[in-house]
């Protein structure tokens, strides 16, 4: 179908209706989107996790024909969502040919399109301008003047043209009049200085403008849209009031909120189909560095208002499958398979995209960065295996350290309240619990015994005579040491049904013995003979055998 090449001819179509004629391009976006939606089109296809929250908003801000602004951290997406807006405007547009600002054929708002249709009628060019041509994209920075965003006053023009500078074409347009029935997109809002904010909501409201003090009145049609991170409304700027009234919606942008919708946002923007020997990526080393950004994002040492970006998982990903390539075209293997070892050669991937506090700087990226891997593994693998039993089995099926069925100990039975003397004089025949055999049977403590001696044959001896610390036992005889001072001196430590050594408080005072005349070996005492060096010791007073010698108790 031939396009039509003059107005006489566009007037003879479809575009040449009054609904045609009057429609702006926010009409435009609100019918295409409509259409999409009855017949149950994908409307932004490539965006992944705004399914429920971000999109309804964006579809109730087009519909209600609104200017808006997303508002969220970096790596979420926003300005890839501005950017598919084109996809809502029509395939092309009717536009006078050689306009500066995209006149439209039937109501030129510049002086050049008023005096093209005046001198030529019907017989005006008509051009066609694509959709993609349609999207103005700026991005805010503290150096953008008025001129850039608006226009300004060119000599030049004039001076070629013979016309005044007060003259309308004598300017030469910024990127706003030249977005005349298209999408003008600013990024990074609050950067942009006050006065040009100021007039930017002014040609929104107002439509007029004043360039080098003259007037200039445009009357635009263009729908704004604006992307904004929440750290900028006091790092760096601010919108204005008057500005931030005029925007219709406020959308707020979030990172994925699992980890599957992570993992599937990065492994479509990773660039993985790579020329060369096949790749075979494991869904575990994928979830893995997926983790990473979730353990970031919560970790205490890393910035929270700056974000974590979803372009880390993504540079992660990319440096462990090459790092992997690497690996496999020096051993001569045939497909490439990333390990969890390769995870660390992608550090500069990760230090490079922290912001980190105080004290994250204090102890540095890299470290922080072999912190989050650590971790990201640890929540992968309690992920996958869950409550499951790991421990060390022999060959019988038996974990290792527990012991073996014949020899286990069964619940302790409770015995009665009161003193442990007290129970060992009641014993089993009084009703008492007892000490081991009241309470339990014999079966059970021969259990205990051996795995007492199971344990004790395993551990190291200590040397005899070394004098450790051991508490009384008075179903074993009692030894002197030649020069232990009073310290005493088993042959068997007690233990624990544990194994390990039992540390009581000191032994009574007339447990205590005086250290023998011979010192060459030690020798067993007496009974008599300990409660009367007891005795003396008591009274301050030494024996015939100890006179002279007084023994003080050894510290144990």
């Amino acid at each position: 179908m031939n396009k039509p090449t003059t107005l006489g001819e566009l007037k003879q179509t479809e575009w040449g209706s009054d609904a045609r004629i009057r429609r702006t391009v926010k009409d435009e976006l609100r019918e295409n989107l409509i259409c999409l939606l009855e017949n149950g089109s994908p409307l932004f296809p490539g965006i992944v996790g705004y399914e429920d929250t971000v999109i309804p908003q964006l579809v109730n801000a087009i519909l209600s024909r609104h200017n808006f602004i997303l508002l969220g951290l970096r790596g979420q997406a926003k300005s890839r969502i501005l950017r598919q807006l084109v996809t809502l405007l029509d395939e092309e547009v009717p536009i006078l040919a050689g306009s500066e600002v995209n006149d439209s054929p039937f109501a030129p708002i510049s002086k050049y399109g008023r005096e093209l249709v005046t001198e030529r009628g019907d017989q005006a060019p008509v051009a066609w301008l694509p959709r993609d041509a349609r999207f103005v994209e700026k991005l805010a920075t503290p150096d953008v003047t008025i001129a850039d965003i608006i226009g300004d006053v060119d000599p030049i023009k004039a001076a070629r043209g013979g016309h005044l500078l007060s003259d309308e074409l004598t300017m030469h347009f910024g990127l706003l009049p030249r977005a005349n029935r298209a999408i003008f997109a600013i990024n990074e809002l609050p950067d942009l200085a006050g006065k040009i904010q100021v007039g930017l909501f002014n040609i929104m409201q107002e439509g007029d403008v004043q360039v080098k003090g003259y007037p200039v009145r445009l009357n635009l049609d263009v729908a704004l849209v604006f992307t904004a991170n929440p750290e900028d409304y006091t790092a760096r700027g601010k919108i204005i009031t008057p500005l931030k009234d005029r925007i219709g919606s406020e959308i707020l942008t979030h990172y994925p909120y699992t980890v599957e919708l992570g993992a599937a946002i990065t492994h479509q923007e990773a660039w993985l189909e790579r020329n060369g020997r096949p790749l075979r990526l494991p869904d575990f080393i994928a979830e893995l560095i997926e983790r990473i950004a979730f353990e970031a994002r919560e970790d205490k040492r890393v910035d929270r208002r700056s974000g974590v970006s979803q372009r880390l998982p993504i540079s992660v990903l990319e440096n462990v499958v090459s790092n992997a390539e690497r690996r496999t075209i020096a051993t001569k293997e045939k497909t490439v398979v990333p390990r969890i070892s390769d995870i660390y050669a992608a550090l500069p991937a990760i230090t490079g995209k922290l912001e980190l506090e105080y004290e994250g700087e204090l102890q540095g990226p890299e470290v922080i960065a072999k912190d989050l891997i650590r971790r990201a593994a640890g929540k992968t693998f309690e992920a996958r295996v869950g409550g499951a039993n790991v421990r060390p089995q022999d060959l019988h099926g038996r974990a290792l350290g527990d012991v073996p069925q014949g020899l286990q100990r069964g619940p302790r039975a409770a015995g009665p309240r009161g003193s442990g003397r007290a129970r060992r004089e009641k014993g089993p025949r009084h009703g008492g619990g007892g000490v081991r055999a009241g309470a339990r049977g014999t079966g059970r403590r021969k259990a205990d015994l051996a795995i007492g001696r199971a344990r004790l044959r395993a551990r190291p001896r200590r040397a005899e005579g070394a004098g450790v610390r051991q508490a009384w036992r008075g179903t074993e005889p009692l030894l002197l040491t030649p020069e232990g001072r009073g310290r005493i001196f088993f042959p068997s430590p007690p233990r624990s049904r544990h194994g390990q050594a039992r540390f009581q408080r000191r032994p009574p005072p007339h447990r205590f013995l005086a250290a023998a005349r011979r010192r060459d070996a030690p020798i067993p005492a007496s009974r008599t003979r300990r409660q009367s060096v007891a005795a003396g010791w008591l009274r301050g007073r030494g024996d015939r055998a100890g006179r002279g010698r007084r023994v003080a108790p050894g510290r144990h």
